[in-house]
C-alpha cells in the first residue's frame, strides 16, 4: 500500500518555503520577517495562498513582499519499479 504522503509527492507537492517580509503596526519603517515551510503544489501554491489570504484577513502586519523557494522531493527520474513495487534510485 502506498502512503498519502508519497502520493501527494508524485502529485507535484513538494517543499515549498516563504521567507514573507511584513511591516510591524507600531513601527511601519521596520520590516519583520516570517519563515513559512509546508508541502505546496507548484506553481499555484494553494496552500500558500490560504495561509496569505488568513494573514491578511487576520493579522496586523502589513504583508511587505513574500519570496517563494520550492523542491520537489521526489521526481520521477528518482525511482523505478521492481516486482511491482517503488524503489528509489
Amino acid at each position: 500500500m502506498v502512503s498519502s504522503d508519497f502520493r501527494r509527492l508524485m502529485q507535484g507537492f513538494g517543499l515549498t518555503t516563504a521567507h514573507i517580509f511584513y511591516r510591524m503596526p507600531d513601527h511601519p519603517a521596520l520590516l519583520q520577517s516570517f519563515v513559512w515551510q509546508q508541502h505546496d503544489l507548484h506553481p499555484h501554491f494553494p496552500e500558500l495562498h490560504k495561509f496569505l489570504d488568513f494573514w491578511k484577513r487576520e493579522l496586523d502586519g502589513a504583508l511587505h513582499s513574500v519570496i517563494v523557494a520550492h523542491c520537489g522531493l521526489i521526481k520521477p527520474s528518482e525511482f523505478h519499479t521492481v516486482d511491482g513495487e517503488f524503489h528509489l534510485n
